[in-house]
């Protein structure tokens, strides 16, 4: 049975190992150690409170890395989301998704960010279902508004905003 549970610093080698796997098929070894180094562990030393793990009895499953903003009271992040390929498809990152947006909400969060590559189709249409606009950027491209060099030189971002519902009891 999956349980979903808040991530822990030492889920830290566990979830960079399924990234270098999950990734594999689709990437060289060297491009999913690349994309491992994504999550330092840093991220869950400060964020595992706001992080997510799906377990079951063999083990994480799938696993959504995101934080609250320090600067802005209203903003939250989701950083990275990884999801065994074995489960694709069957709405375990929209599950991992709803959780955040629940407890974001639940924490006074009005909004939800979120960046991906324009290359990254499915990325982009995941966020687009998960009710994310996208946010204007410098420059289009394939029709997409793009944030030039947003993570460094070359590095375009397509960039996501959702706004919350406030949740009940909650001030509005």
């Amino acid at each position: 049975m999956s349980e979903v549970r808040q991530a822990l610093v030492t889920d830290h080698r566990t979830i960079v190992e399924c990234v270098r796997r999950w990734w594999g098929d689709s990437r060289t070894p060297e491009q999913a150690h690349e994309l491992s180094l994504l999550l330092p562990k840093l991220f869950l030393q400060f964020f595992s409170g706001t992080s997510l793990v799906l377990e079951d009895d063999t083990g994480i499953r799938a696993f959504l890395v995101g934080f609250y903003s320090a600067d802005d009271e209203d903003e939250a992040y989701i950083h990275f989301v990884g999801v065994d390929p074995a489960l694709r498809g069957q709405g375990v990152a929209r599950g991992l998704y709803t959780t955040f947006f629940q407890r974001a909400a639940e924490a006074k969060r009005r909004h939800v960010r979120a960046i991906t590559s324009p290359a990254n189709t499915g990325s982009i249409a995941f966020h687009r279902a998960m009710g994310f606009v996208l946010e204007e950027g410098d420059h289009r491209i394939d029709g997409l508004p793009v944030h030039s060099d947003y993570d460094g030189p070359g590095q375009n971002r397509v960039c996501f905003r959702k706004e919350l519902t406030p949740r009940a009891g909650s001030a509005a």
